[in-house]
């Protein structure tokens, strides 16, 4: 454990943050949870956080568009992981402004409140998407940045911002990049989550968007441990980094992988209502991980098909599990 005692995670009601609110606990971190201010008080994926976990967290809810909240929250942590974000892609099609709002003005917030409280560290989560489609494979740190989606060029602006702060302030920021992070807890917008609810609910006719596009799937617990090597390492700072599994597979043949998992015979149907415009869409997603393990000393348990059928095993098992499987709407695309 690094000498940083207690950490801020923002997002920590969402899917990855809170894997990670859960595993920074058991390494013996004082946690204070930002989760999204709501009416209902619900801490979202937090309600559901194991067992050995419940009530040894400080949950803050807020809205990480509003920087007294997110000053205040950050007040007496040494570090801050920072997740917050809107993530889905239609949804940015939709209604772009939000993202501007999340992505790049609540980071602005995160960085601004951790310079004047002269926080120890801030990691600053960025995403593969930002890479676009791959001009080469494996994806380096050093492939072009392409935004081709207003998700995608809002967290450009994102990632620019934090390492401007590194630069102008000598703000101690770091990047983490993962790519396409799987596993229980995670929203049925993505494709691996959409595939097993529908298997799961019984459709046999399984609707997709575009199949043929790869990406470098890495389960949660992967992705959890690089955002904790992030923290802990003094290699981090000023730096970005992929945390991806260094292995690529198509949509379809990822379909056909957890239809032989979940041992039922499927059809995948074309649904046009979930294909990306045309330039839009990010065909070719292939993480170098180097960098992660040179730096970090971090690579993944589940790499390559084999690890990647592990994961399938383990995120079918959560899923089809009827109190989980119950919180979905397989019958609808979500946005």
């Amino acid at each position: 454990m690094s000498s940083y005692r207690k950490v801020l995670v923002t997002g920590a009601d969402g899917f990855i943050g809170s894997h990670l609110t859960e595993a920074l606990i058991r390494s013996g971190y004082e946690v204070r949870a930002f989760t999204m201010y709501n009416s209902f008080n619900t801490w979202g994926w937090l309600d559901q956080c194991a067992e050995d976990v419940c009530g040894k967290f400080e949950a803050f809810a807020g809205d990480i568009r509003d920087p007294y909240g997110v000053k205040e929250a950050m007040k007496g942590c040494d570090a801050v992981l920072h997740l917050a974000a809107l993530i889905a892609i239609p949804y940015s099609y939709h209604s772009p402004d939000t993202y501007v709002d999340t992505n790049i003005k609540g980071t602005l917030n995160v960085l601004q409140a951790g310079r004047e409280l002269q926080v120890s560290k801030i990691i600053h989560t960025s995403t593969s998407e930002v890479y676009g489609t791959a001009r080469f494979v494996p994806i380096t740190e050093e492939h072009p940045l392409q935004g081709q989606s207003p998700y995608s060029a809002t967290k450009i602006a994102a990632d620019q911002l934090a390492l401007s702060f590194y630069r102008s302030f000598q703000t101690p920021v770091g990047i983490i990049r993962p790519f396409n992070t799987y596993g229980p807890r995670q929203s049925a917008r993505a494709v691996i989550p959409t595939i097993i609810t529908q298997i799961a609910s019984g459709y046999k006719q399984i609707k997709l968007g575009t199949i043929h596009p790869t990406r470098d799937f890495n389960y949660v617990l992967d992705t959890v441990n690089g955002f904790i090597a992030m923290l802990e390492s003094s290699n981090s700072i000023g730096e970005e980094i992929n945390i991806g599994s260094n292995y690529e597979i198509s949509i379809g043949d990822t379909a056909k992988l957890i239809s032989k998992v979940m041992n039922k015979d499927i059809e995948i149907v074309s649904d046009e209502t979930r294909f990306r415009p045309e330039k839009s869409e990010v065909e070719r997603l292939w993480a170098d991980n180097s960098k992660a393990e040179r730096l970090l000393g971090w690579t993944p348990e589940l790499g390559g098909i084999q690890g990647f059928r592990q994961g399938i095993e383990k995120t079918v098992q959560w899923f089809t599990d009827q109190n989980n499987l119950s919180r979905y709407k397989a019958d609808q695309y979500n946005i």
